[in-house]
């Protein structure tokens, strides 16, 4: 178990970013080992096949037997959503020591894999070039496995990140992470994070806590180090609408009936806030189609909508809460 101890002013200083080279790391461990999550795997299918004369060998040499990241190539975002060369600078600026150490650390208690075996070498000048391959891979692999999927992917986790603000607006610390992951707990001023490898204890104080949306993490994963500042990579909702190829379908009569196809689909799809264009993506229609039918949808009551930075997010109101329930049954919700 690891347990991150916050006080007032860490709660105040809770934050939230969004990481690109996070998403990069994490996706090589589906795509290291399938059976993490099935939602994932059109992705993987995809991208095997893409990845030509890449070196495979150093690259899932990233990911230890006990599925842990080294802490240097996942520093924490300077800014809400980085640009990857940006956070990929960062790592490039990574002393030869701390490269040395980290590698170590995420492999212990075994040893390095063979592609690795730079990382042990006494002098720095190995170190630093393994360092520089090891970024000229993440910048190739980003672009071929990442990079074309990023806006969609930016966009569900923006959604997860209003859905958790919300949340903690209605009910603090504890309801922000009652249901981010079973394995977290948040009791007596601790975030408990259960079924980890290792178990210490990190207080932040003054420093408070980084959380990052992540599509591909599939339980959460702190840094594996206690030296670092508090930071907490958790699974994002809304994952299973990336890669699925089902168009969003009500099969209530009398709601269509009432709506149209259209603006029932539409309206079963915003029990959680959602932008415009992440709507059209789902429903794979234009922008401009789903803006008609949320004029109508707004107008008549069934729908609010509120701004979050560059985004117009739109949700049911309560009228279409209970419009889709009486129409549908209760629902269960899916976290």
């Amino acid at each position: 178990m690891i347990i991150f101890v916050l006080g007032v002013e860490d709660l105040a200083d809770t934050r939230f970013a969004l990481s690109p080279l996070h998403e990069t790391l994490f996706s090589l461990r589906v795509l290291q080992d399938p059976g993490l999550s099935a939602l994932h795997l059109p992705w993987r299918r995809s991208v095997l096949g893409r990845l030509g004369t890449l070196d495979t060998g150093l690259l899932m040499s990233l990911v230890a037997q006990r599925r842990t990241l080294p802490d240097f190539l996942t520093p924490n975002p300077a800014s809400f959503a980085p640009a990857f060369e940006e956070e990929l600078f960062v790592v490039r600026q990574a002393s030869c020591a701390r490269v040395r150490h980290d590698l170590l650390l995420a492999h212990a208690p075994g040893p390095v894999p063979e592609a690795l075996r730079d990382a042990t070498a006494a002098a720095d000048a190995p170190v630093a070039r393994l360092r520089d391959a090891i970024c000229d891979l993440l910048r190739q692999y980003w672009e071929v496995a990442i990079e074309p999927m990023w806006p969609q992917m930016r966009l569900v986790l923006e959604a997860d990140m209003t859905y958790r603000a919300r949340q903690l607006a209605l009910g603090g610390a504890r309801l922000l992470f009652a249901d981010m992951h079973p394995n977290l707990r948040w009791q007596g001023g601790e975030l408990h994070i259960d079924k980890m490898i290792s178990k210490h204890r990190v207080a932040a104080s003054g420093r408070g806590l980084l959380l990052l949306p992540s599509v591909f993490a599939h339980k959460p994963a702190p840094p594996v180090s206690p030296d670092e500042p508090p930071s907490l990579v958790y699974p994002s909702r809304g994952v299973a609408t990336l890669w699925g190829s089902e168009m969003p379908t009500v099969d209530t009569t009398a709601l269509v009936s009432l709506l149209g196809s259209a603006r029932a689909g539409l309206l079963s799809l915003l029990e959680e806030p959602l932008p415009t264009v992440e709507l059209a993506r789902r429903l794979r229609v234009t922008p401009s189609a789903v803006s008609q039918h949320l004029r109508v949808l707004h107008s008549t009551g069934l729908v609010t909508r509120t701004r979050d930075g560059r985004l117009v997010l739109y949700r049911r109101s309560a009228l279409g809460d209970r419009l889709t329930t009486t129409a549908t049954g209760p629902r269960t919700h899916d976290t």
